[in-house]
């Protein structure tokens, strides 16, 4: 266990909150920031973030803020928890607050629309450049399974290996098992866009296409995922590890993962624009997919299932014909 440190996690969602009560557990002293201060009043008062991650009670260790200069007082590293969407405006936000030297963990998965950059890249942007130590965590890690103590893996790589190894030690249960990793944008790449392919298991749910067909998707997902990756000078072998093919079969079998359930809701006939406002928070993978498509266009990797899931979210298709879309494609090699 790493020496006790005072640090802060930006955004209170479920995934905020759970590396909140982690690091506690650790023996760290926490701060939870909140972009709402009615928000922030009731975890606090309550001691649970009853919005994300109900029954989860936080440590004596974490203090609730939504006060800027507070998040960042004092502490040494930070664990940014922001949907991908939202990183420039909450770290614009806070850039004036937060210390030029802030190591920071990004645990985000998208790409930004517009500007195709990954979460850590986002961070860069916003604070002043290349300069800053960064690092991204990432894998099959379930809020409410980390809540309930259930075991999980994830990998954690970083623009310096000291910092890699940093966040390991700091964030490391017995129940939460963190390897470190040396391909950063394979593993932000692998994050991203294994929602994609989330969403489009999830259609096949609700459609009840079978298992067959998503065993398919699920190998065939990974195939696309892996070449584009590449293309962005990627390790193959991150998309065969914990944060490609480990997180892309939890996102696409998870009963409670919000893409897939988006997904699920699709394929049982609800519109897209229905199913976005039953979601129960960010839906991460319908902004990605838009930024997917755009840099496999910019790398010319051919990317079918994400082109399907795309026309589904953007164009109209019926779930239906984007299926009948994919299995009419020319025979060939796999």
């Amino acid at each position: 266990m790493a020496t006790a440190e005072k640090l802060c996690v930006i955004g209170d969602g479920g995934m905020g909150t759970i590396c909140a009560i982690m690091l506690a557990e650790n023996g760290h002293d926490v701060v939870l920031w909140s972009a709402f201060a009615d928000q922030a009043r009731q975890v606090a008062a309550d001691r649970e973030n009853k919005c994300f991650l109900p029954g989860a009670k936080l440590p004596d260790g974490v203090r609730v803020t939504s006060d800027d200069a507070k998040a960042f007082a004092g502490v040494s590293l930070a664990i940014s928890a922001v949907p991908a969407q939202f990183i420039r405006g909450v770290w614009g936000r806070l850039a004036g607050r937060c210390p030029a030297d802030l190591p920071i963990c990004s645990v985000a998965k998208g790409i930004e629309n517009h500007t195709l950059l990954r979460p850590t890249e986002v961070l860069a942007d916003c604070l002043g450049g290349p300069g800053r130590a960064l690092a991204a965590l990432s894998g099959p890690s379930i809020a409410p399974e980390l809540a309930r103590r259930l075991p999980a893996t994830v990998v954690v790589a970083a623009t310096r290996p000291d910092l890699a190894a940093r966040v390991q030690a700091l964030i490391s249960r017995p129940y939460f098992r963190v390897y470190t990793n040396p391909d950063l944008p394979g593993v932000e790449i692998a994050g991203a866009t294994k929602n994609v392919i989330a969403i489009a298991a999830g259609v096949l749910d609700g459609m009840k296409a079978g298992d067959n067909a998503k065993a398919a998707l699920v190998s065939r997902g990974l195939s696309e995922i892996t070449r584009l990756g590449m293309a962005m000078e990627a390790q193959a072998e991150t998309f065969a590890g914990i944060a490609g093919i480990g997180d892309l079969v939890t996102t696409c079998i998870s009963p409670v993962g919000r893409n897939r359930c988006l997904g699920e809701a699709i394929g049982r006939g609800m519109s897209v624009g229905e199913a976005l406002a039953a979601a129960h928070g960010v839906v991460e993978g319908v902004a990605t997919t838009a930024s997917v498509m755009e840099l496999a266009r910019r790398h010319g990797v051919a990317m079918p299932i994400t082109s399907a899931i795309y026309d589904v979210l953007f164009n109209n298709v019926a779930p239906g014909d984007a299926i009948d879309g994919l299995m009419a494609r020319p025979l060939k090699a796999e």
